[in-house]
């Protein structure tokens, strides 16, 4: 496949960074001083890669939209009293993008974290100069709405045909139907690969450095 792209866009949560059964418990803890019932463990993860508001709107369906808003406060309350670091990655996974970016591919990340998440992940793991863009749910729309692998295409002068995305979420491969691009999933994170497989992405992974031995 290394001649077939010229662009990889990875998700973060799940794909690159090892966070999914933290995301999972803050989304369960944000019921905690509401009214609302916990959510049980698998429909928690199951939101994840979608925006903060729509996640908490899926999970908690009676709640309003002053609790929603609550609800938001409580889940990055929680969620930012973690400090992450580069080992928090995947093993491989820092190597993994250096390697692909020496390569010559352009690489981004569309993820459904806010700009102040994705932006504080960036730093506390020294991944920012390896991306050319990065996209946030709170800045565009929410996957799997496509706009967000548009609007990257679109500042990296790269066609549908010649992109990828990289992702552990439907929701990560139904955006990239949505947008008529190519993708992978890799079952590390919200989702197996049966589910991952019903978006007919090129390959599945169990890891997301098994993507070095098809593009090298």
């Amino acid at each position: 496949m290394k001649n077939q792209f010229d662009l990889i866009i990875f998700d973060w949560d799940g794909t690159l960074i090892d966070s999914i059964d933290w995301i999972t418990r803050c989304l369960q803890n944000a019921s905690n001083s509401t009214k609302h019932a916990t959510p049980d463990y698998l429909a928690a993860k199951d939101v994840i890669g979608l925006s903060i508001e729509r996640a908490i709107e899926a999970l908690y369906p009676a709640a309003n939209p002053d609790e929603v808003i609550e609800l938001v406060n409580h889940y990055e309350t929680a969620y930012f009293s973690k400090k992450i670091s580069r080992e928090d990655l995947f093993s491989g996974v820092y190597e993994m993008l250096e390697t692909l970016k020496q390569q010559g591919f352009k690489l981004a990340v569309a993820t459904g974290k806010t700009r102040e998440g994705l932006d504080e992940a960036l730093n506390a793991t020294n991944t920012l100069d390896l991306f050319c863009i990065t996209r946030c749910a709170d800045e565009t729309q929410s996957k799997p709405h496509p706009l967000m692998l548009e609007e990257i295409m679109q500042f990296t002068n790269v066609p549908p045909q010649r992109t990828l995305m990289v992702g552990d979420s439907t929701h990560d491969l139904q955006m990239a139907v949505n947008a008529g691009v190519a993708s992978i999933g890799v079952a590390s994170g919200a989702h197996d690969s049966e589910q991952l497989k019903t978006y007919s992405p090129l390959h599945c992974f169990l890891r997301p450095t098994e993507l070095l031995r098809h593009f090298l």
